[in-house]
């Protein structure tokens, strides 16, 4: 694998899931399968793996890596329809563990034509599944003003969210907004304070996109079902890359209030709400990782393991 294809937490994720060689794991952003072969390097011939994807493109590639791999198999799908698909296959809580890999992946923002980065000049689409919903373009043609405000303040907390949507409001008018390069020059133009070693236009970008693909939402959704996916004692490692997703990830995992008429020597017992124990600290890259992956650098994986 090329560095640009290189996962994030690449060993550090395989890890966490303690995997048991005739387990059972679910893969549920297969990306390029970097974690998907190390993963399976660990299975014995009784280990199972899934992998899910919403990209067409990591379909095909996952159908000519793993060809004649028999304890493989990918489908079709965002991670938030992991209980469709478990319940399909009679695997809701069979699970061993389950890693989530979210946010965009670097084949997406490297290829120009996804429309994901303004690096190169592409077509502003900034779907993950480019045969579903709306691309970013036809979005921007019809949203209103204060919609888009919104969702610059929401999902990539831009400062300016007023002047950039009220400038990309104005240029829709003159011409349509079709590709990246259109895009970020009329943010690059708006934006009255740039960040030190950041375009600014990345905020834009970074929100529109979670905007198109209901990233935040989705991952709000996978997080409420992880727990039935799993046994107890399965696993669930979460990557994530803006404190946006880990925020969501934190609430998610994080302990409840103790139950005041337990006493304060005695644990407190799991609950069908909380079906959590978190397993050591936030991992982050290593600078070794850093020094061949610079994307990594915002990248946190937090670990829990179900214990009801």
């Amino acid at each position: 694998m090329g560095s640009a294809h290189v996962p994030v937490l690449y060993q550090e994720a395989v890890d966490a899931l303690q995997i048991k060689p005739a387990g059972r794991y679910v893969d549920a952003t297969y990306g390029r399968g970097g974690h998907s072969k190390l993963l399976l390097s660990q299975l014995g011939d009784a280990g199972q793996l899934l992998a899910l994807d919403r990209d067409p493109e990591a379909i095909i590639n996952a159908q000519q890596q793993f060809a004649d791999e028999s304890r493989f198999e990918i489908i079709k799908a965002n991670f938030d329809q992991l209980d469709t698909v478990l319940a399909e296959k009679k695997w809701l809580g069979t699970l061993d563990g389950l890693l989530l890999d979210v946010g965009v992946s670097s084949p997406q923002l490297d290829v120009a034509e996804r429309g994901f980065g303004f690096s190169r000049d592409g077509a502003l689409d900034m779907r993950m599944d480019p045969q579903s919903g709306q691309s970013a373009a036809e979005w921007l043609s019809g949203v209103s003003e204060n919609d888009l405000i919104d969702v610059l303040k929401t999902f990539g907390e831009e400062r300016y969210a007023k002047r950039i949507a009220g400038a990309i409001v104005e240029q829709r008018t003159l011409a349509p907004i079709t590709r990246t390069s259109q895009l970020a020059e009329i943010v690059k133009v708006a934006h009255p304070r740039w960040e030190r070693h950041h375009h600014p236009a990345t905020r834009s970008f970074q929100a529109i996109r979670i905007f198109i693909n209901d990233e935040l939402g989705a991952l709000q959704r996978v997080l409420v079902h992880a727990a039935t996916a799993l046994k107890p004692g399965g696993r669930l490692a979460v990557i994530s890359f803006h404190s946006l997703e880990d925020r969501i990830v934190k609430r998610a995992l994080r302990k409840p209030p103790p139950d005041p008429s337990i006493p304060r020597h005695l644990p407190q017992p799991p609950t069908a709400d909380h079906p959590w124990r978190l397993v050591g600290k936030p991992v982050k890259a290593s600078d070794q990782e850093l020094d061949v992956n610079p994307r990594a650098r915002s990248a946190i994986m937090r670990v829990a393991e179900r214990v009801a």
